[in-house]
């Protein structure tokens, strides 16, 4: 539950920046209009920054794919989001929290939190899983198609 009140709380922050005169900085490199809420996901620093409305608000560890496999690079919305994922490739893995992107690639929670900030994935896009959450919940507050994820290099 507190989990749900942080995500709660932060999205309703997300609606008061513009109003309290918040600052933004410019957008994102080839974004002409700044969907609502933008996942930008750095590979060769295996972070993934999340802005609203042109505003910075984090910046987390997260994990791409290890050698041998491959994350998705480009711009995407959600497809579909997933509270209780488990992987059907993968024998059942938990993905909590889960944005899908692209087929079977999604944004989701891990278990494997030491592994965070090096690439470990079989493709997916990895997060703490109170991260995966606060952006899980700031998806749904936006809607799927007002979420941008960029993967680049």
């Amino acid at each position: 539950m507190p989990r749900f009140l942080f995500a709660v709380a932060s999205t309703l922050m997300l609606w008061l920046l513009p109003v309290m005169g918040a600052a933004s900085p410019a957008p994102v490199e080839g974004q002409s209009k700044a969907a609502p809420l933008i996942a930008l996901v750095e590979v060769s620093t295996q972070t993934m920054r999340v802005f609203s409305q042109g505003q910075e608000l984090y910046q987390w560890p997260v994990s791409t794919a290890r050698r041998g496999k491959s994350t998705p690079r480009g711009s995407y919305s959600g497809q579909f989001l997933s509270r209780y994922h488990k992987s059907s490739l993968y024998n059942n893995a938990p993905m909590p929290f889960s944005i899908f992107f692209k087929g079977n690639y999604a944004i989701h929670g891990t278990d494997q939190i030491s592994k965070l900030g090096q690439p470990a994935s079989a493709g997916c896009v990895r997060l703490h899983p109170d991260h995966a959450e606060i952006l899980f919940y700031m998806t749904k507050e936006v809607g799927k198609k007002n979420l941008k994820i960029i993967i680049q290099n």
